[in-house]
């Protein structure tokens, strides 16, 4: 088991410690569930006074504070913790070695010290870089490229010439380049239009589970460097996704979009085919992208509109029912008045 005294965790983050900096430190946990031997963190001044009352051996904070335990001070404590619990939370990898169970083509490039595992199936031409792992179920089609240091989780399908990068983590059941979704209507016939380009996962990217990125009708569907993907989120064909976007689950990408840098599409948005999304935008959970969204903007709602103008609407339609009450018991009064009015006129 990992273990590390406080004053190494806080040389590795570029924190302060107050307190005994040789306290031993063998994992990460929050507040309520931490104990002896673990360190915890605090994002909020709001939970500060919990610390008086958790078990934890050390706690990250963002600034001086009094406590009855050590302290590690950082600015940005969610993102320290993150790097600590890395170091307690490496996950064991499978021995290197290729499987007896596994097949791979004798016109494969296989590289030094990978592991790939049983019922694994490497295709014709394909190369797998060094310290690659592939696990069982793993699917690697013809001229299919891997990046060192990549690990393919189970029963991940990668078709004919997909590119996977350096550092790429692909997870359980994902399937990356398969046909776009490519129609013409001939008649009452739909007639397919043949799919020839590839995708390109480049270098540090993060797929979720049960994700599908459709191979380009024409060129490359790109995802960006750094890339973090959630579950069961469907990538259409030709899409290009800009480095370190964050994309949520449930999302679905129409054909042709582009996605730029530093962008964050929450839970089951849904854009619309040629859509271009600017750099560093956001988009709130469930809205619907008709048009292009301007670098920096915030949206949300369906059809999209400002953020901050879609919670007002959120707001009211709460309370329509009442509104609508409201509405037609002013409707009857002034029907009533005008009745009153005519008579009088009359």
């Amino acid at each position: 088991m990992t273990e590390k005294t406080l004053s190494e965790l806080a040389q590795l983050v570029g924190g302060k410690v107050r307190g005994d900096p040789s306290v031993r430190i063998r994992g990460v946990s929050s507040l309520e569930e931490a104990r002896e031997g673990e360190i915890t963190f605090v994002t909020s001044d709001r939970y500060l006074p919990l610390l008086a009352e958790t078990k934890a051996s050390a706690a990250i904070v963002p600034r001086e504070v009094e406590a009855p335990i050590p302290l590690l001070i950082a600015s940005n404590p969610a993102l320290t913790m993150a790097k600590i619990l890395s170091v307690f939370a490496e996950r064991p990898l499978p021995p290197s070695g290729i499987s007896e169970g596994a097949w791979v083509s004798p016109s494969a490039k296989v590289g030094r010290d990978v592991a790939i595992l049983p019922l694994a199936y490497v295709g014709e031409e394909a190369e797998v870089g060094d310290r690659v792992v592939l696990y069982p179920g793993v699917y690697v089609g013809p001229r299919v490229k891997i990046g060192p240091d990549s690990v393919i989780y189970p029963n991940v399908t990668l078709y004919e010439g997909t590119v996977i990068g350096s550092r790429v983590t692909i997870h359980a059941g994902t399937v990356i380049g398969a046909d776009g979704f490519g129609f013409v209507k001939d008649g009452e016939r739909n007639f397919k239009i043949p799919q020839v380009g590839t995708v390109r996962i480049e270098d540090d990217v993060e797929i979720g589970a049960n994700c599908c990125i459709d191979r380009a009708t024409f060129g490359q569907t790109v995802i960006g460097r750094g890339v973090k993907m959630d579950n069961l989120v469907q990538i259409g064909h030709n899409v290009t996704i800009g480095e370190n976007t964050i994309v949520v689950a449930q999302v679905g990408i129409s054909g042709s979009v582009k996605v730029g840098r530093n962008v964050a599409l929450a839970g089951q948005v849904g854009i619309a085919d040629h859509v271009t999304i600017g750099d560093e935008a956001q988009v709130s959970a469930k809205a619907g992208i008709l048009r292009d969204i301007a670098p920096g903007e915030v949206v949300g709602g369906i059809p999209q509109m400002p953020h901050r103008r879609w919670v007002r609407v959120a707001f009211l339609m709460t309370r329509l029912p009442e509104l609508k009450r409201e509405l037609d018991a002013l409707l009857k009064r002034v029907e009533e008045m005008e009745r009153i009015l005519k008579e009088v006129k009359g």
